[in-house]
Formats: structure tokens, sequence, C-alpha cells
């Protein structure tokens, strides 16, 4: 009986220890988006596009860019640890490079650990640079001669660039709208209505003696409120017709990213907004359906509220978050409260100065 409840508990340790490195060992594959800092301070930004081969190779790409001065793309190869949860990558070479500033082009050599918060998955860790041998008699190039600092990656569903051939089958993407006017809940419908066909009126043969002429009198005119031939139908008159409210220019120049859909069955919701994790100065503006509602407030553990009222005549509404800055720790994140009723949902968005985050709410009364 001992022997038997000794193989259990072994049993149950090894299940325990090794089911959540097993796991891991599958989450890399796909979009990572974030940033480096440079041990001087320069901040860029940075994407990777990962494929995992097996349970520990992956290979990729790695783009790096700083606004129009700097942008670089390059092939990686590296291996996850699943013992660790750690994660090598190395840049092998660059592919294309756009620069204003100058000097020898650098690859990167970067050491990660994975880490997961809910749904959210991140890499941090840091990086060490070399200058990029582009002929056999240059000197060997050591890791750290081009510097080092900080990473950050997030696991996001979209690109800032486009999709590498080798994803394209292997993620779902989350679609980015660009510039789309918000559909319109009320069309105006015409009602359009044909007068009949009158049928040939066939006269009898005139009588062959004059008729006798009544002096006349003046006709009397019957007005019928239905005759179908004096008919006039107008469209019908809306009490609140929608107001179509352009769309502003930080909304035009900026992709706007559909982060969640929410779908609510109770008419009244409410919207919180706080910074997500440390309280760095992150400021923001929100338009609903493209009016400004918030315009520059500052995220911190005291939500901004946004409340919306829907039924079934406005029954979407979108709230899309404009990063005014990002912060002392980029980029603009921000943790979204909705409840509705007995409904409660949690939204993490993150904003940059290229790219909105938009989030869908629909109304689905109840049956």
């Amino acid at each position: 009986m001992n022997r038997t409840k000794s193989r259990y508990l072994l049993l149950l340790l090894f299940l325990i220890s090794f089911s959540p490195l097993s796991s891991s060992a599958q989450k890399l594959t796909g979009i990572w988006k974030g940033y480096f800092i440079s041990e001087n301070g320069e901040y860029y930004k940075l994407e990777f596009q990962i494929s995992q081969n097996g349970s520990y190779g992956v290979t990729g790409v790695s783009y790096s860019y700083l606004d129009v001065r700097f942008y670089g793309k390059a092939t990686m190869t590296g291996s996850f640890v699943k013992t660790s949860a750690s994660f090598k990558i190395r840049e092998i070479k660059t592919v294309e490079v756009k620069s204003s500033l100058g000097g020898a082009t650098c690859i990167m050599n970067y050491n990660f650990k994975y880490a997961k918060s809910g749904k959210e998955e991140f890499l941090e860790g840091t990086y060490l640079g070399k200058y990029e041998s582009k002929y056999e008699k240059d000197p060997p190039a050591a890791w750290g001669d081009c510097g080092g600092g900080k990473v950050f990656l997030r696991k996001v569903t979209t690109s800032d660039f486009y999709i590498e051939p080798f994803l394209r089958n292997k993620i779902k993407t989350t679609p980015v709208i660009i510039n789309k006017a918000p559909e319109k809940k009320d069309t105006i419908k015409t009602k359009v209505t044909t007068t009949p066909v009158k049928k040939p009126v066939t006269l009898s043969k005139p009588p062959t003696t004059k008729p006798v002429l009544k002096p006349a009198s003046p006709p009397v005119t019957k007005i019928k409120k239905d005759t179908l031939e004096n008919k006039i139908v107008l469209p019908p008159v809306l009490k609140n017709p929608p107001l179509v409210i352009p769309q502003p220019e930080v909304l035009k120049n900026r992709s706007n990213e559909l982060v969640k859909t929410i779908m609510v069955k109770f008419p009244d919701v409410t919207v919180k907004l706080y910074d997500n994790g440390e309280i760095d100065g992150d400021t923001i503006s929100v338009y609903l359906d493209n009016k400004l509602v918030l315009s520059a407030q500052r995220l911190t553990a005291t939500p901004l509220i946004v409340k919306l009222k829907m039924d079934e005549d406005n029954s979407t509404h979108e709230l899309t978050m404009v990063a005014e800055n990002l912060g002392s720790i980029p980029p603009n994140t921000s943790l979204m409260i909705v409840e509705s009723g007995e409904q409660r949902f949690d939204v993490r968005i993150t904003s940059t100065e290229q790219k909105n985050a938009v989030v869908r709410f629909k109304y689905q009364k109840p049956k």
C-alpha cells in the first residue's frame, strides 16, 4: 500500500513540474512588439516576427526603427530553454537598412525571460550589439562593441510592417482599421410608389340626334385622401437624425487598431481607464464615435470615466484611445475596466504615436 502511494505521489509531482514547462514551450510563434533602450538612453522601437520550429529552435526577422532617421531589418535565429523559460535569439545579418545617422550598422544578441500575466505575454531582458562585418578582411567584432541595453516586448496580433510569409498560416491577426468612417446607423429609406396604369376608356357610339345641352354648372371636385393617382409619399421624419461627426486629424493620420469587440446586454455602460502597471506619466485622449470626450488626461490609479448609453437604435459605439505621450516607460499602456449591469470586462490597451487603440461596443438586447 505504501509503495502504491509513493508511486502515485512521484507521478503527481512529475506531472505538476512538467506541465507548465511543456505549455510554455509553445508560446513564441507570432508577433512581438515593444522597444529597446540603449545604455546612453536612446529609445528605439522594436518588432520581432518569430516562427518556432519544433519545441526549442526559432527563426525570424527583427525590425528596429528610430522615426525617419533610422530603419533596419535583420534575420534572426535562436532557441528557447524550457527549464528556465529563457529565450536567446541573435540577429544574423541585416537585409534592409535606411539611415541618415551615418556610421556602421550593428546586429544584436538578445537574452530574454518569458512571462505571462493573464492573457498577456511578454519578453523582457537585455541585449548586446556588435558591428556587422560586411567583408572578410574586416577585423572580428565582439558582442558589446556596439553597446547594450534593456529590451521589452509584448505579444500582439498586428504588425507595423507586414506579416512575413512564414507566419501567414500560423497566427490569427487582428484587422487594422485605417481611416475608416463610422457606419451610419440609420439610413432613410424613401418609399417609391408607382402610379397605376389607367385602362383605356371605350366610348360608346355617339347618338344620331344632337343632345340638348343644359346650362353648365361649376364642377364639384371631391378630394379623396387615399386616391392612388394623387397620393404623395414623403420619407419618414426622424425625431433625432444621426449626427455625422467628421473624423479628427489624429484619427486620420494614425492607424486605428481594433483591440477588442465587447458585447453588452445592458444599456448603461461605464468605462474606467487606469494606468496599467507603474504610473509613469502616460497621457491619453479618448474619442467616442469621433467626438473628443477626454482631452490629454493623465492615467493614474484613479480612473478616468466614460459612460455610454446603448439601445437598439444606437447599438454600436467605438472608443478610440490616442497616446498624447509615451510616459517615462514606453509604450503608452492602460487598463480598461468595463461594467454593464452584471457584466465586467478587463482590456489591456497599448497605443503609440503611430497607432491608436479602438474598442468597439455592441448592444444585444436580452431575449
